[in-house]
């Protein structure tokens, strides 16, 4: 059972809202899979007569081991990055020397990049939270590095969004560690009470978040389509008063419903 989503009986709209990036505000899976799919294809051999589901399915493993190696300390950055490209190599027969890893991700890189682009919903959403909250500021809170993640910012337009983007990197603990979203906060001069974070991974974004003092939304993209999160989550989350919903088109009802922010002109 998943966490449902539960509007205070009489709500106070946030002067702060904090959001994930990827998957939450930017699209990542989709661009991930899309470069891996360009590149492969590109690259020729025999991953590019693999099948397309099997080959996205590992990369996004790969991601997920190694990135959480780097964010744990046993990688770093470009560590973890080389990594990816031999471990995907060698499950189709392929051996790379460093170098040659370096220059295979890079080269999968553009291929992510040129498929780089928000999710459907989420200038909306800005807009329409801003719109309904004057004032209200808005800010990012990462797992990664500041200048990887600033040029996503900068290529989407978001830069120009947010005041605050706190990466872990730089902070020098990641999500769901409490300090991070303790000292996002600080940096807006917010109480953590009254400050909302969201983002589409529960235990690392939604409930890092709760635990943290703040009110934590999960936005579950993939609802149903995915697996269920682990069921010692989905009952803290639960105890924590975490929200759950399946669109950024959803939150500036949730934040501040239009009864109390006025009717449409």
């Amino acid at each position: 059972m998943r966490p449902a989503r539960t509007v205070p009986t009489e709500p106070v709209a946030p002067r702060l809202v904090l959001f994930d990036l990827d998957d939450t505000l930017f699209a990542h899976r989709a661009a991930v899979a899309a470069g891996i799919l360009g590149h492969v294809a590109a690259q020729g051999g025999r991953g590019a007569a693999a099948d397309p589901h099997s080959v996205v399915a590992l990369w996004n493993a790969l991601e997920e081991q190694h990135y959480h190696a780097y964010l744990a300390g046993e990688l770093d950055f470009a560590g973890q990055r080389s990594a990816r490209a031999r471990d995907f190599a060698a499950a189709h027969g392929v051996d790379l020397t460093e170098a040659e890893a370096t220059a295979w991700f890079n080269d999968y890189f553009e291929h992510y990049r040129a498929h780089w682009q928000l999710h459907d919903d989420a200038l909306p959403c800005l807009d329409e939270v801003a719109r309904r909250i004057p004032g209200v500021r808005f800010g990012l809170i990462t797992n990664g590095e500041l200048a990887y993640q600033s040029v996503k910012l900068a290529d989407t337009g978001l830069d120009a969004r947010v005041e605050h983007v706190i990466t872990s990197a730089e902070f020098g603990l990641s999500k769901p560690r409490p300090e991070i979203f303790r000292h996002a906060c600080a940096l807006f001069g917010a109480d953590p009470g009254s400050a909302v974070y969201v983002g589409d991974r529960l235990r690392t974004d939604a409930i890092g978040a709760a635990a943290a003092g703040l009110t934590g939304v999960w936005l579950d993209r993939v609802g149903s389509a995915g697996p269920p999160p682990p069921g010692a989550d989905l009952v803290e989350a639960r105890d924590r008063g975490v929200i759950r919903l399946t669109t950024l088109a959803a939150l500036p009802d949730l934040l501040a419903p239009e009864s109390s922010a006025g009717t449409r002109t």
